[in-house]
């Protein structure tokens, strides 16, 4: 997923004195510096992994989770599945006396069931469930996945047992399912609020089983959660989580550094590297699974024809922006998606720097003057985009050297989402986390002909011949079958000039010293169930 000028909230520390485990005589709050603001709590209806941090990750549950250090799908509210020989039906066993948090508006009845899971997916795929058409936003995943396709049924086999039976072979479902937008929500919840017409609370006060209790959000200033002490994978190690939304990256720094967050999100590289000298600080990193790209709106003229997507990319001086922009910290960008991800198309070559092949394309597409356009970016930096102001100005310069006259446009993170997701852009710098290792996770979500209807594909794109690459590669489970489709989609991709593709970062951190039990995902999705501050 992806992400401004705001004020910042200076949160204080408090001490509880509730024991947390025999060895710990107190268990602090966990404060955490993060770039931006939630686009809601609703996560299903968003897209962007600001928001998936904020709701899913600490709030909600799935069926399975993806284990990053194992590099595979395991049990969360599903305690196991069974699969059909022909791949068609999945079978859960759900985990037994779960509870569902509460506030002064719902206190759950009964403990987690398979009226939950049904709900959940039914209110995503079926046009006539009351939530689906209370959410007209839609839901921007299983509509770019096309699940309401893929998805016959959602079956209630009894309370601890649902059936999913698929309309053909998936070889990514299960973990999809992993995914954020895939969190299990409460029927109960949702059927009080729809009685007591209340049915905004959903995205504004969420319930979930997770690790954390919402208690409250103050807009694009902090938001707040209890420990959940009767969560089912065990009472989290601090007793309460609070996110400090602090745009501008050095003011994260200089807030961790001096203790009034304990963990900081998207620091810049610099900050990075001061971090490694403070004896106070420690910085957790891993490759991130990751991409940073400015998409090309094909949508709109001139950028409809190849042949200007094309020039653009061999007008932009890709390793000057990679060194000043990420500052060593992330390799310059050739496909959709790193090259250590199985199927990485190594045949594909990057479009070299050649201002005057770029003036020719340009000429021969009928602009030998360029043209004007704009350039939409965020005002503050982020994992993806650590400096944009500076990074989108490289580009309005390289551009200007082929006559591209470009307009920088710089628009707050969740209104940048939303436009983007419109298609109202021309090309726009933006950045895609996949939550699992499938390649599946880019090119479903970017380029199928459905995630331009759902708004993720940001290329506004949609081709036949390259639809049926990524949904062929999905519908068997033969890894080199499916090799051969995606490095066959990614050709397609570059030759069809649809992104300029920029970097893939290393996923970096900073937290106290004092932090223990944190670990950083490639995904960038965040758990902070057995962080604490000691």
């Amino acid at each position: 997923m992806h992400r401004r000028s705001r004020r910042t909230l200076a949160t204080v520390l408090t001490v509880l004195s509730l024991p947390l485990v025999p060895l710990a005589a107190h268990a602090k709050a966990l404060t955490v510096c993060t770039e931006a603001s939630p686009e809601g709590f609703d996560v299903v209806r968003y897209n962007s992994l600001t928001t998936t941090n904020a709701s899913a990750d600490p709030v909600f549950n799935r069926l399975v989770e993806f284990d990053a250090a194992q590099a595979k799908v395991v049990p969360s509210l599903a305690t196991k599945w069974d699969v059909s020989p022909d791949g068609l039906i999945y079978t859960f066993t759900l985990r037994p006396n779960v509870s569902f948090h509460s506030n002064d508006l719902f206190k759950p009845t009964r403990a987690f069931n398979a009226d939950d899971v049904v709900f959940t997916f039914d209110r995503m795929l079926n046009d006539n469930a009351p939530w689906h058409k209370l959410t007209p936003s839609g839901f921007p995943h299983a509509q770019s996945l096309s699940l309401g396709k893929l998805i016959k049924s959602v079956q209630k086999v009894d309370d601890n047992t649902v059936r999913f039976t698929l309309s053909e072979p998936d070889a990514v479902f299960l973990s999809m399912l992993s995914m954020g937008f895939a969190s299990i929500y409460s029927a109960e919840y949702a059927d009080k609020l729809i009685a007591a017409n209340k049915t905004d609370e959903l995205n504004a006060r969420p319930i979930g089983t997770g690790p954390f209790v919402f208690r409250n959000y103050q807009k694009d200033s902090v938001v707040r959660f209890d420990a959940n002490a009767s969560y089912f994978g065990g009472k989290p190690a601090s007793e309460r989580l609070i996110y400090t939304i602090v745009p501008d990256a050095a003011v994260r720094a200089q807030k961790v550094k001096v203790s009034e967050c304990q963990i900081a999100l998207s620091p810049k590289p610099l900050d990075v590297q001061a971090a490694r000298a403070d004896k106070a600080l420690k910085v957790v990193e891993t490759p991130a699974f990751m991409t940073a790209f400015v998409a090309i709106n094909t949508q709109h003229k001139p950028l409809n024809d190849v042949r200007v997507r094309q020039a653009l990319n061999l007008a932009f001086d890709k390793p000057s922006y990679v060194k000043q922009v990420f500052e060593g910290t992330a390799t310059p960008a050739v496909n959709v998606y790193p090259p250590n991800t199985w199927s990485y198309a190594k045949s594909v070559a990057d479009y070299p720097h050649s201002l005057e092949k770029a003036k020719k394309l340009l000429a021969d597409a009928g602009f030998p003057q360029g043209f004007e356009t704009t350039i939409w970016t965020r005002p503050a930096g982020s994992l993806l985009n650590p400096n944009p102001r500076v990074g989108a100005e490289m580009l309005q310069s390289d551009l200007a050297k082929i006559g591209v006259k470009a307009q920088i446009k710089t628009v707050e993170w969740g209104e940048l989402i939303r436009r983007g997701k419109a298609g109202e852009h021309d090309l726009l710098f933006m950045g895609w986390s996949g939550d699992n290792g499938d390649p599946d996770n880019f090119l479903t979500p970017q380029f199928s002909c459905a995630a331009v209807t759902s708004g993720t594909n940001f290329a506004r794109f949609c081709d036949a011949n390259l639809d049926k690459l990524i949904g062929d590669g999905k519908r068997t489970p033969d890894v080199a079958t499916r090799t051969a489709k995606y490095q066959a989609a990614q050709k397609t991709i570059k030759d069809d000039a649809l992104w300029i593709p920029l970097a893939h970062p290393t996923a970096a951190v900073i937290t106290r010293s004092e932090v223990s039990g944190y670990q950083v995902s490639p995904f960038g999705r965040q758990n902070f169930a057995a962080v604490q501050v000691k």
